[in-house]
C-alpha cells in the first residue's frame, strides 16, 4: 500500500502537486555562488520547457526576488540578461511588469549541427542519466502521489498527442518528465530533470517530427501514468526507463547518420 502523506503541510514541503511541484523547483531558493548566473538559467530553463507560458507574467521584483532568495539588485541583473536573450520582456506603467517571451525553437540544420557536437557515446551516457532520473520519478510517484497530482501529466499527454509540430512536441515531452518528478515530491529530482531538459529537449525535435512516433510517445506516457495510477512501482519506473530510452536510443541512431 502506498506510504501517502496525509498532512497538507507535509505535501507542502514535499514538493508534491502536479504543475504546482514544478513551479515551485522553478521559483525556489538558488545557490548561492554565482546567483545572477543562477537565477537566469533557472528561468531561462523554465521558459524554454513551457513551465512558463509565453506571455506569462512573472512575479513582482520584490516577490520574485523573495521566493528565489536572492537580493532585487541581484535580480534586475538576471532580468537584464532574460531581456538580453529574448526570454523576458518588461512593460512600463499600468499593467507592466516582466514578462514571458517563448523563443523560436533552432532551425532543422542549426540542430543537427547541435547534434553533431554530441558522440554516440556522449548521448548514451545522457540517455542513462535520463532513465535513471525518469525512472527514479515514476517509482516515488507510484508509492508517493495522489489522483489530484495526475492532472498535470494526464495534460500534458494530450497535448503532446495534439501537439502540430515538433518544437510544441519537444517541449510538451520534456515537461512531462518535470512533472513526473513533480508527482514524486521530490524538489531535488524535479530540478534535476529542468536540468537534463534543457540539454536534451531541443535535440527531441529532430526525432519527433514523425507523427507516428508523437503517438508512441503519448502511448508510452500514458502507459506510466496508469503504473502510477495502479500503485505499482517497479512497472512505472521499468515503463518510464523504456521511454526514455527508445528517445535516446533514435538519438544515437539519427547521430550516426550524420
Amino acid at each position: 500500500m502506498k506510504q501517502r502523506h496525509v498532512e497538507n503541510d507535509a505535501r507542502d514541503a514535499s514538493g508534491r502537486g502536479g504543475a504546482q511541484g514544478a513551479r515551485r523547483a522553478v521559483f525556489a531558493p538558488v545557490e548561492s555562488r554565482a546567483r545572477v548566473e543562477a537565477v537566469v538559467r533557472r528561468i531561462g530553463d523554465a521558459i524554454e520547457l513551457g513551465l512558463l507560458a509565453d506571455g506569462e507574467q512573472l512575479p513582482g521584483e520584490s516577490e520574485l526576488a523573495g521566493l528565489l532568495g536572492v537580493s532585487t539588485v541581484t535580480l534586475r541583473e538576471a532580468l537584464m540578461a532574460l531581456r538580453q536573450q529574448g526570454l523576458v520582456t518588461t512593460r512600463r506603467g499600468r499593467g507592466g511588469g516582466s514578462f514571458v517571451s517563448l523563443p523560436e525553437q533552432p532551425g532543422q540544420e542549426r540542430l543537427r549541427a547541435r547534434l553533431r557536437g554530441w558522440s554516440s557515446e556522449e548521448l548514451r551516457d545522457l540517455g542513462d542519466h535520463w532513465a535513471a532520473l525518469s525512472g527514479a520519478a515514476a517509482l516515488l510517484a507510484a508509492e508517493r502521489t495522489g489522483p489530484d497530482d495526475l492532472r498535470p501529466l494526464l495534460r500534458s499527454v494530450e497535448e503532446l498527442a495534439g501537439a502540430p509540430d515538433a518544437a510544441a512536441r519537444s517541449r510538451v515531452y520534456g515537461r512531462f518528465h518535470v512533472e513526473l518528478a513533480a508527482a514524486a515530491q521530490s524538489a531535488r529530482l524535479t530540478r534535476e530533470q529542468v536540468t537534463l531538459q534543457t540539454e536534451v529537449g531541443a535535440l527531441l525535435c529532430l526525432v519527433l517530427a514523425s507523427d507516428e512516433y508523437r503517438e508512441e510517445v503519448a502511448d508510452r506516457h500514458r502507459a506510466v501514468i496508469r503504473a502510477v495510477q495502479d500503485e505499482a512501482p517497479d512497472s512505472a519506473r521499468t515503463l518510464a526507463e523504456r521511454c526514455v530510452r527508445e528517445s535516446a536510443a533514435r538519438l544515437i541512431a539519427l547521430r550516426l547518420a550524420l
